[in-house]
């Protein structure tokens, strides 16, 4: 097996050196990644060296033409970058910073250490975009699909004030906060919606193939059904007959939905109604209030102007109503008057979250109050995670077998009279 000498960082921003063995260089780099280490230079060493620490790594001899792999990579087509890939990337990139490392040497660095093939193109054409003359906040503002406004605006202001390297720091934490919180939610929701998926498939199957042999039996023997058999049949024969309408009525109204909810008006009245469910409605309301403050908070404290921050935090709020309620308090903030009276007037936000923004604005700590506030609340909507999903848990359960017992009594009360019938 090949032994490559490594140059590199530990996690705490130490240069080290060594030896390592792998398959490949790329192979070299993800084992030095699970050792906590990042490498910035992996070159391959002299056939039979033992791989010890502390050796020095040998440099790349000038005019050697580098190897060129003719394979195509697909996968740079059809990858995804998620956030929780960015937000890894982002703390790597303060790390090799906050050790004095250059930007465009830590970028460079940063693209032969990611996974995903799309993420280390788009990184190489930033590097050329920096050694252009452009900024790091303009290079990455080609890529909205990756690297979204707010991100941008953090990293330009960190430029601007000369701590990048710490605003980046701030910027992986927020986004692993709220992708930790996204995760949370749809976790909370997957076992309920896994169960209704599986109710669906039972019933279906005792409708489809069950009831009608037993409604044959009954039919044969031209016997009085009572109701709820006659019910069960009836939506039996019903499914069988015209499964192709039901779908036809199902694919239909789902795009009939979308479309009017793309319009202001089905937007406005869908948002409006998830806000008033009872346990839903609330726990979105406090979602929403933690990404705002969390967000909020982030961008004031990297030295992104007030108004500026309050633009990019309305533009990530999903609820049309609750964006509404931070355009008028930008408005206000934009005249003079304090950002707590349009979001006591709203009727949206709790008292205490305009209370303790109240006392931000008064004693000059907003971003600290906010900072709170988000706290405060991703540990309240951790709760309400938990009683939301021990509650949909029983009732989902309740609702399954409530189906399954009307459609085993509508089978079983005629199979008594049968069996009365046949003792007389």
């Amino acid at each position: 097996m090949p032994v490559y000498e490594y140059l590199g960082l530990d996690d705490r921003g130490r240069k080290t050196s060594g030896l390592v063995d792998a398959d490949s260089p790329r192979g070299a780099r993800q084992k030095l990644r699970k050792q906590g280490l990042f490498p910035t230079s992996v070159v391959e060493g002299k056939a039979g060296t033992a791989p010890t620490s502390g050796a020095k790594p040998r440099r790349e001899k000038r005019g050697k033409a580098p190897t060129v792999s003719r394979d195509i990579d697909f996968s740079q087509y059809i990858q995804r970058v998620s956030v929780h890939d960015v937000a890894i990337a982002t703390r790597q990139l303060s790390s090799l910073l906050s050790a004095g490392i250059p930007l465009v040497e830590s970028i460079g660095t940063l693209a032969e250490q990611v996974e995903k093939e799309k993420l280390r193109l788009v990184l190489r054409e930033v590097r050329e975009k920096i050694n252009e003359g452009s900024s790091l906040a303009d290079a990455l503002e080609g890529y909205p699909s990756i690297f979204s406004v707010l991100f941008v605006n953090m990293v330009r202001a960190g430029e601007q004030a000369g701590a990048l390297d710490q605003v980046l720091e701030r910027l992986a934490d927020h986004t692993e906060a709220m992708v930790d919180l996204r995760g949370k939610v749809s976790a909370a929701l997957t076992y309920p919606a896994l169960m209704m998926v599986v109710a669906v498939g039972v019933i279906s199957f005792l409708m489809v193939f069950v009831i009608p042999k037993l409604t044959k039996l009954f039919r044969d023997r031209d016997m009085e059904l009572p109701a709820i058999t006659k019910v069960v049949m009836w939506v039996s024969e019903s499914l069988q007959n015209y499964w192709w309408l039901f779908g036809i009525l199902l694919v239909s109204g789902f795009f009939l939905f979308v479309r009017w909810h793309s319009t202001e008006a089905g937007r406005r009245s869908t948002d409006g109604l998830l806000l008033r469910i009872p346990v839903l409605g609330r726990m979105l309301r406090m979602v929403a209030i933690s990404r705002f403050a969390s967000t909020l908070s982030t961008l004031m404290v990297s030295g992104v102007p007030v108004l500026s921050a309050m633009r990019i935090v309305r533009n990530i709020v999903g609820n049309v109503l609750l964006k509404e309620v931070l355009e008028e308090a930008e408005e206000a903030v934009r005249e003079g008057e304090p950002m707590n009276h349009p979001l006591a007037r709203s009727g949206h936000s709790p008292p205490m979250v305009v209370h303790m923004i109240a006392v931000g604005e008064k004693t000059g700590e907003l971003s600290k109050m906010l900072e709170r506030v988000s706290i405060t609340y991703e540990s309240q909507v951790k709760r309400q995670l938990q009683t939301l999903t021990s509650l949909l848990e029983p009732l989902m359960i309740l609702v399954m077998g409530g189906i399954v017992f009307v459609i085993a009594l509508a089978v079983l009360l005629p199979m008594m009279n049968i069996n009365s019938m046949a003792g007389r």
